[in-house]
């Protein structure tokens, strides 16, 4: 189970869905598109650094997203563009209409 002292990391968030786009094998055979439900939260460094040991393992969620599984994934390449390591940045649009970027 995701541990109780950090389900509010998951108030604030949102289900999206990951596009990984396909990937030549090394045979040169085309690969296949990828489609990916996922959670997008926006956490704190200092909270990050807390839940950092409970990447890469799976872990079944209570509350609003009760009966569904949560990895978290911290360094994986096909992620890449969803969450630069480099610092950049996603803009999105609020439900009024506001724009805003998430760093």
């Amino acid at each position: 189970m995701w541990p109780d002292e950090f389900a509010f990391l998951l108030d604030g968030a949102e289900e999206v869905d990951l596009r990984i786009p396909p990937v030549a094998h090394d045979d040169n055979s085309p690969g296949e598109a990828i489609s990916r439900k996922a959670l997008k939260a926006r956490i704190t460094q200092q909270d990050f650094e807390k839940i950092w040991h409970l990447a890469e393992a799976r872990y079944r969620l209570n509350g609003r997203f009760s009966g569904k599984a949560i990895t978290l994934i911290a360094n994986n390449p096909h992620y890449q563009q969803w969450h630069p390591s480099d610092g950049g940045s996603v803009e999105s649009m609020s439900d009024s209409g506001q724009k805003y970027t998430t760093r």
